[in-house]
């Protein structure tokens, strides 16, 4: 199955009968408090407008926990995640299609963790809000409650040894930009550079400049590039697990599996034991 959906594809789902679970997942990293602005309202944003149906997830609350040493996005609890998902009416035998602002990031995070949690039927709307040329609306729904329930899992999902031991022995790629890799800039977490080992795969360059991800022949030969093939483990990781789903995904549209490091480089890098590599070359 695809895991990125068309606007025309998902018009089309709409308007049939059986139309899919819409989940409203617009967030944006916030570098607010250096910058001196507000951060993102991704609710406000919601109310202003959204796909018919929509149902608003909030990232930092219904998406990860409370950072408590393992990184600023950490897996969230089953339970407040599992009720987020029913209230918005998620059911395990319902297709679900989630959207965001465009960047696709946030959409990916809610992509994986219903996809590694054990729902088998989650797509992204490709491009995002930006894309959908339909009606939109501001009255915000009320689903019948779903009745999916968390089925949480090892398969898929990296902690910081198992990030370490991957970058040794299979690929683990580094999705964040190439100067946080490098080490030349830092502008969010306590040291910059890179898990000694991992290779460096901006997930940015896994799309257009409309935001769609690009064709998956295309993809596919991105990723052979910098080492990956579908019998070697691929492993990804980022700033705090987040945009690193989003690589997962366009791995996914190539038809290459991949696992997550949540953790990711916020929660590596809060740890002065471990090691910090430094320019272009991953060692």
């Amino acid at each position: 199955m695809n895991a990125i959906i068309s606007t025309s594809g998902l018009a089309a789902e709409l308007a049939g009968g059986d139309p899919p679970v819409l989940l409203d997942v617009r967030w944006r990293l916030s570098t607010a408090a250096t910058a001196g602005e507000p951060p993102f309202d991704g609710r406000a944003a919601y109310r202003d407008g959204h796909l018919p149906g929509a149902v608003f997830v909030d990232l930092e609350s219904e998406l990860a926990a409370v950072p408590a040493g393992r990184g600023r996005h950490p897996l969230p609890d089953p339970e407040v995640f599992g009720a987020a998902m029913r209230r918005a009416g998620v059911s395990s035998g319902a297709p679900v299609v989630v959207y965001d602002g465009g960047v696709g990031w946030a959409a990916a995070r809610a992509w994986w963790l219903l996809r590694w949690a054990g729902h088998p039927d989650v797509r992204v709307l490709d491009g995002g809000l930006p894309s959908w040329d339909g009606p939109l609306e501001t009255a915000q729904p009320e689903p019948a409650e779903g009745d999916f329930v968390p089925a949480w899992g090892a398969a898929g999902l990296l902690d910081a040894d198992g990030a370490a031991a991957l970058a040794r022995s299979g690929l683990l790629l580094d999705a964040r930009a190439g100067e946080r890799y490098r080490g030349e800039v830092e502008p969010i977490d306590p040291v910059g550079g890179h898990i000694p080992g991992a290779v460096s795969a901006p997930t940015t360059e896994n799309v257009g400049p409309d935001g769609r991800f690009l064709p998956a022949g295309e993809l596919a030969a991105r990723f052979r590039e910098l080492g990956a093939s579908t019998d070697k483990r691929v492993g990804v990781y980022c700033g705090s697990g987040v945009s690193g789903a989003h690589e997962v995904l366009a791995l996914a549209v190539a038809g290459i599996p991949a696992e997550l490091y949540v953790g990711s480089w916020s929660e590596w890098s809060s740890d002065p034991e471990r090691p910090v590599a430094v320019g272009p070359d991953p060692q």
